[in-house]
């Protein structure tokens, strides 16, 4: 038997952290970053329910800082061993976790000038130097390839859409499984291929961020065109909060598509993210993991300015012109696109376009949901701007594709816990698997320990 403790993004979507005790190993599946509400951000500075070097290795399903943001902070507290991954999460994990520490870094330091942080002194949750020491610890591993965890418990990734790099983890011992699905793919999704089927499973650990609805089917190429259109005849400014790893690839996708159709004028766009930017650059070095063609990924970097550099960034708002900026955070949680919140949602004539899921208590949420102001770096900033979010472009499967996904198992697993969902919605995905498949399911608390077979 082995103790499995729901360390995080049980009963939310972040913050994803799965401890699995085996008696002589402890292994941890995913080491995520709590994000959104006050009362979950506080999580990521609590001490970790086990000392961290006491865990043995880290299974990491993809890059997203939800699953992988609060690795530099283990390793700060003593973690030691591997990160196993595969070579494309790696990568993004440079990318994604040394912007994190960076921000966090400067983060502090403006609260500090500025004098806005409720603390004496303002610290970040980790520095550069902390991320650095994390990315010395990965072990690569391609899909499909089986790695030792433990004496006869062997490990493999599979493909689970959704991001590049992004994986399905199964273990086994003997005829024994366990497969936690990370965040599931999209079977059609206009950037990633479709996730991997799986035959079974004896303990499966399913995420449920879309449990309780199915996406928009609308054209999400066909509202950005809407909205850029309209917001350029009026004379304003489409800023699009993205998420630098992988959703800005396929917003960047959609504008190429949109101007080599002559659907939206060719007005500036500017991807002001340098890790959207780096991120791009990967998606071309690993071509067979996703659906673009060269063409497209060389016409994707045609259609937008590069915006590197901080003062290429302020210049954006000396020009007084229609354009598009694509810039994160993807829920305007953090990074450049704060800037550029203050002066677009003030006027009305610009519209802040979001393209994916809003957690709880993130700005994103609260502007999708209506709100008239806004804070930001201590101020309070008036939105008059329109603001809309466009849901069909997604990463996550819906409840519909994840129970199309489940009905590929040939074997009715013994127990199917949900996870990274908000509470409605991993309660309605358990409803529908329960009575759609019959299959046992329970939604786990934050820190609840099960014993599983294994």
């Amino acid at each position: 038997m082995m103790k499995l403790t729901f360390a995080g993004a049980a009963g939310t979507v972040t913050g994803s952290r799965y401890l699995l005790e085996t008696g002589s190993r402890k292994i941890l599946l995913d080491c995520g970053l709590f994000q959104g509400f006050k009362q979950l951000r506080l999580r990521n500075w609590a001490k970790f329910p086990i000392a961290p070097r006491r865990i043995d290795a880290v299974v990491l399903s993809h890059a997203h800082l939800d699953h992988s943001g609060y690795l530099p902070a283990l390793v700060r507290d003593g973690y030691r061993g591997p990160i196993y991954a595969t070579p494309a999460t790696r990568e993004l994990c440079e990318i994604l976790l040394r912007d994190s520490a960076h921000l966090q870094e400067d983060e502090a330091e403006f609260a500090n000038r500025h004098g806005f942080s409720k603390h004496a002194v303002a610290k970040p949750l980790y520095t550069m130097r902390d991320a650095e020491r994390a990315m010395d610890l990965f072990s690569e591993v391609e899909f499909d390839e089986e790695f030792q965890l433990d004496e006869g418990l062997m490990g493999k990734l599979l493909p689970a859409g959704h991001l590049l790099g992004a994986s399905i983890v199964s273990l086994r011992r003997g005829k024994r499984t366990l497969v936690f699905s990370g965040d599931l793919g999209r079977p059609h999704d206009s950037l990633m291929r479709a996730p991997a089927a799986v035959k079974q499973a004896d303990t499966l650990i399913l995420e449920s961020t879309y449990g309780d609805r199915q996406h928009d089917q609308s054209d999400g190429e066909h509202r950005i065109g809407e909205v850029i259109r309209e917001t350029a005849a009026r004379g304003g400014t489409v800023l699009i909060p993205s998420f630098a790893v992988g959703r800005a690839q396929t917003v960047m996708l959609a504008i190429y598509r949109l101007m080599q159709r002559g659907e939206i004028p060719r007005l500036p766009v500017f991807l002001d993210s340098p890790m959207a930017i780096n991120t791009t650059q990967i998606y071309r070095r690993y071509r067979r993991f996703h659906r673009l063609t060269v063409g497209e990924v060389r016409g994707m970097y045609d259609t937008v300015r590069l915006m590197r550099t901080p003062e290429e960034s302020k210049s954006i708002a000396q020009m007084h012109m229609p354009s598009v900026i694509i810039s994160a955070s993807g829920m305007a949680t953090g990074g450049r696109v704060l800037h550029h919140l203050k002066q677009i949602a003030p006027d009305p004539r610009n519209h802040l376009l979001f393209v994916g899921f809003q957690a709880g208590g993130t700005r994103g949420e609260k502007l999708v949901n209506g709100a008239k102001e806004v804070k930001i770096h201590g101020q309070w900033y008036e939105v008059r701007a329109q603001v809309s979010n466009i849901d069909s472009y997604s990463a996550h499967a819906d409840a519909d594709e994840m129970l199309a996904w489940l009905r590929k198992f040939e074997k009715v697993p013994s127990q199917v816990y949900l996870c990274h969902g908000e509470p409605n919605a991993s309660e309605a995905l358990r409803i529908r698997i329960q009575e759609s498949l019959g299959w046992p399911v329970h939604v786990p608390e934050h820190l609840e320990h099960v014993d599983v077979s294994l």
